[in-house]
């Protein structure tokens, strides 16, 4: 299974930094991963949905470890160009 694409909507929140879509092999989405400013630096949270109690409950998720760091380490990666592309156009407009 091969990632083909990673989408972000931005946001400029103090911890929540972005959403993301995530495509397989061009023929499966997963939306609503979001990118986490956490204590230790950036790291990709699930999409989740709330339970009656409460509680949140991951609603797609890896199934292992490898798959985990494989996902996060993609979805990072575009974030990080994403935000060095998103300073390059809002600098150029400022100068």
């Amino acid at each position: 299974m091969e990632i083909t694409e990673i989408r972000f909507t931005m946001r400029n929140e103090e911890k929540l930094r972005a959403f993301a879509n995530v495509t397989f092999d061009d023929s499966f989405v997963i939306r609503g991963l979001k990118v986490i400013s956490g204590s230790r630096g950036f790291f990709v949270s699930m999409p989740s949905r709330r339970r009656p109690d409460g509680t949140y409950q991951d609603v797609a998720h890896p199934i292992n470890t490898e798959m985990r760091r494989h996902l996060e380490s993609m979805v990072l990666e575009a974030y990080e160009r994403e935000v060095k592309l998103w300073e390059e156009r809002h600098k150029s407009a400022l100068t």
